[in-house]
């Protein structure tokens, strides 16, 4: 799961360079709207690391849920702090109503999360060959 660890830099990355570029700019637009943006921007990114970290010495079997949480942490990110990015930086009250689609996705994430924890683990042997 190189992919969650790369995500997690880029993630990482972006939002310090976001988060500057935006604090150069100076007012215009609404900076708790952007703080809010960026803070969930910044967690996320240290979820993902902490996911992809934990993985790199678990079976392969454990990824497949795993991989579908880290997808979905990309997915609400995007979805939450993006708009909350466009909201701010555009000024149109709509994009607001794609935060809450972002939050149901971490929500989705978080569970899915329990749910590869919780699940029973089976172990493949090949006695059966």
């Amino acid at each position: 799961m190189r992919w969650v660890l790369i995500m997690a830099a880029l993630f990482g990355a972006s939002s310090v360079i976001i988060g500057a570029s935006l604090r150069h700019l100076g007012a215009g637009f609404d900076l708790d709207v952007v703080q809010t943006a960026l803070h969930y921007h910044q967690l996320y990114s240290l979820v993902l690391l902490a996911m992809g970290l934990y993985v790199l010495d678990k079976p392969f079997a454990s990824h497949k849920v795993l991989g579908l949480s880290a997808a979905l942490f990309i997915c609400a990110t995007l979805v939450f702090s993006g708009s909350l990015y466009a909201l701010a930086l555009l000024n149109i009250p709509a994009l607001g109503y794609f935060t809450p689609i972002g939050g149901v996705l971490f929500i989705a994430a978080w569970s899915s999360l329990l749910f590869a924890k919780c699940r029973p683990q089976t172990t493949r042997t090949d006695d059966s060959m």
